[in-house]
């Protein structure tokens, strides 16, 4: 009976051993006070939450199974640090996934991103914050993260990788098919060189026409500067809105940089016919690893059959990770 036990105790022992896991706690607080304005509306002061990134926490580990093989989950919830007050009635509204990752690339099950979200933001000037010219896209208004998801990603083969991510809708009903959101991406990192074409489609039911979204971004780096370039175009049946922006980023130093571009984007006949135009400026102060302070403005024009409304935005913010 001794000997049993030493045997189980020494198994257990080794098990422990070889999965190595480990669990994170991590963070992002990010809040920002400035000014908004606009035709037709009173000009308001403002503290909003998350000016460069959507503050939030969460919990993310991994555990070695052997053989370059791993098991990982995270899970993260948002919040507006202005109020306190995080996603109603979900414990984790921006991600919630457990998956495996190896030399096949990885997989996630759960509540994630979307393969289109994963490069949607990279071609966007002013850091991609709510001073980007690229606010005023229709193709930005698709669903990031939708539930019932199953995720894959390839891994990178001479700076080539993709991903895949599909949501069952799980509303089948006697009289309509299940609703779901596909999305594909493909993407090529190499040396200055960034180049990724993301599409997502999305249906309420299987009958309904899918709304449709496609992106294609870009970047190339050179010494200090970083040129930036992003196409989208947004579909709802014949309604279609097509979009561009132009920018570029520049390390000062170290520890500062700005960031600005213009955006376009035009809706054709069917989908009203109106015209949207912006610029943005920002700029960045690495104060550590961990904190940064930034600020800049923001404006934009709507034109609606020769009608023109304008709308503003200066901030000043600070982000802090952890």
């Amino acid at each position: 009976m001794k000997k049993n036990l030493i045997a189980l105790a020494v198994l257990a022992a080794s098990g422990a051993a070889f999965a190595q896991s480990n669990v994170t706690l991590y963070g992002v607080a990010d809040i920002w006070f400035g000014q908004t304005s606009g035709t037709g509306v009173e000009s308001q002061t403002v503290l909003q939450s998350g000016g460069v990134s959507g503050s939030r926490w969460g919990v993310k580990g991994s555990e070695d199974l052997g053989g370059g093989l791993k098991a990982n989950f995270l899970l993260e919830q948002g919040f507006s640090i202005d109020t306190g007050a995080g996603a109603a009635g979900q414990a984790f509204s921006r991600q919630s996934y457990v998956g495996f990752s190896g030399g096949f690339g990885e997989v996630k099950l759960g509540k994630m991103w979307t393969a289109y979200d994963d490069i949607s933001g990279a071609g966007n000037s002013a850091f991609d914050s709510a001073l980007a010219p690229s606010g005023i896209w229709k193709s930005t208004g698709y669903n990031a993260n939708p539930a019932n998801s199953m995720y894959y990603a390839s891994p990178s083969m001479s700076g080539f990788s993709g991903a895949i991510s599909y949501s069952l809708g799980e509303n089948k009903t006697a009289a309509a098919d299940a609703g779901n959101v596909t999305s594909v991406h493909v993407k090529y990192e190499g040396g200055p060189v960034y180049v990724g074409l993301g599409f997502q489609s999305e249906k309420a039911t299987g009958n309904a026409t899918a709304v449709e979204f496609t992106r294609l971004n870009g970047s190339y780096a050179f010494g200090a500067a970083k040129l930036l370039a992003g196409y989208g175009k947004f579909a709802n049946g014949n309604a279609e809105t097509t979009e561009w922006e132009l920018g570029a980023d520049y390390s000062i130093s170290s520890t500062l940089a700005i960031s600005g571009g213009i955006a376009k984007s035009n809706d054709n006949a069917a989908s009203g016919d109106a015209s949207r135009k912006a610029i943005g400026l920002a700029a960045a102060y690495s104060m550590s690893k961990r904190t940064t302070l930034y600020g800049g403005f923001n404006q934009s024009t709507t034109t609606v059959m020769g009608n023109d409304s304008d709308s503003k935005i200066f901030a000043v913010g600070v982000k802090h990770t952890f």
